[in-house]
């Protein structure tokens, strides 16, 4: 149950202290009307914490305020992660990118693509090739997701039992109901933000030989002291855990959607998904940014190699193109424009495209519950922001706190 103080003056580490305030002060707003139940935000600078800020609550039907050790729903935020547990063993010589992942799951040895029909009687076609490591690692693998509502391959998802509360078995059976449904396009054709990372997952199961949960826990929590980082609220701390809202009405009040005290995060699920599972403090995430931060070490612990992260960091999307020209424009946890992807993070390629003060080369995520992070290694900064309202598409808070952050710096 760590804590995280400020542990600089912000004008030590060139952030004006006025200017930053701003940042309270905007969240503050969001929580006043009733858009957030609560906030909490840090940022750093020079592997320093420089600014926190709290405000609101964890759970508004029992008055519970937002604390340093609130536990949050980190949804896609769990993707970094799995795909540092990837690249781990890419690091070790225990797979390649360009490896078909028929190789554990055999099942997308014949992946077929969908090119007419409806969900009911789809027309299918042979895809060209077949999905990679990569492919996976950058969303370009032909898989989608079943909340799109775009077309006939995101129903043929949902009549297959992939929905926000289930899905069909564990992750084994999970990977294989998905091999069996037609691909969205054929694999590293387009970017497509999808259920890759959970299948990203599983491969990770069968390279080590661990369950997901079994290997994060050995190879990154452990070594990084995430103490409250888990698939489910740790046993005996489901006090501190946030209750998750969604926006009710024309004035997009937050409104109760997971009660903390009964929902399904206090028991290990089934499936674990490594795409969005994931439940974790500010204390905890902060240790994996600062380990990101500082080239893919904290202390004395190393979770991934100097150039294996600035590998990961870069924009892989072919001749350095960003979302808009390469993906097809549905939900995503970044903007499109100016902002390409690399292994599980978004990069920014150019700031002047987005028309979102940031830097070249931040990278970063976010998750379905408007939670946030990125890592500006030219500014050697890190921000993280935690809230639980779902989707992370109701309010423009992300662009908001970019401008309300870099506008600070001296």
């Amino acid at each position: 149950m760590a804590d995280v103080e400020v542990e600089v003056d912000p004008d030590e580490v060139g952030i004006d202290p006025e200017r930053i305030e701003r940042l309270g002060t905007h969240l503050a707003k969001y929580v006043d009307d009733g858009r957030l139940p609560g906030v909490n935000v840090l940022v750093s600078r020079g592997g320093k914490v420089a600014y926190r800020y709290m405000y609101g609550s964890r759970d508004l039907e029992r008055d519970l305020p937002v604390e340093s050790d609130t536990i949050y729903r980190f949804y896609s935020m769990t993707k970094p992660i799995t795909s540092i547990a990837a690249m781990q063993l890419y690091e070790k010589g225990l797979l390649q990118l360009k490896d078909p992942i028929s190789n554990w799951i055999p099942g997308f040895s014949d992946s077929k693509v969908f090119v007419g029909g409806d969900a009911v009687n789809p027309e299918t076609r042979d895809a060209t090739r077949e999905i990679t490591v990569h492919d996976l690692l950058t969303h370009t693998s032909g898989l989608t997701y079943h909340f799109h509502m775009a077309n006939a391959v995101d129903e043929m998802y949902r009549r297959a039992g992939f929905d926000w509360t289930r899905s069909p078995g564990d992750l084994e059976n999970q990977c294989n109901v998905l091999a069996s449904l037609p691909l969205l396009f054929d694999p590293g054709t387009e970017w497509n933000y999808s259920y890759s990372t959970d299948v990203l997952g599983r491969v990770v199961e069968v390279v080590s030989g661990l369950t997901l949960d079994a290997y994060m826990e050995e190879n990154i929590f452990q070594p990084l002291g995430m103490a409250d980082t888990g698939f489910s609220v740790p046993e005996g701390q489901e006090s501190r855990f946030a209750s998750c809202y969604f926006p009710q009405g024309e004035n997009k009040q937050a409104d109760l959607l997971d009660d903390a005290q009964r929902s399904p995060y206090l028991r290990k699920p089934i499936g674990l998904s490594g795409g969005g599972g994931l439940v974790s403090t500010l204390a905890d995430y902060h240790r994996f940014t600062q380990a990101l931060r500082n080239n893919g070490v904290l202390g004395e612990q190393r979770i991934v190699g100097r150039k294996t992260l600035q590998f990961m960091t870069r924009n892989h999307l072919p001749g350095g193109v960003d979302l808009t020209e390469y993906g097809r424009p549905l939900f995503s946890e970044t903007t499109y424009d100016g902002v390409g992807f690399g292994l599980g993070f978004s990069v920014v390629v150019d700031p002047t495209k987005a028309k979102v003060l940031s830097q070249e080369g931040e990278y970063g995520w976010g998750g379905a519950a408007s939670t946030a992070f990125w890592v500006d290694p030219v500014e050697d900064m890190t921000v993280i922001f935690l809230t639980q309202l779902l989707p992370s598409s109701t309010h423009p808070i992300r662009p908001e706190m970019k401008a309300l952050i870099y506008q600070s710096l001296l």
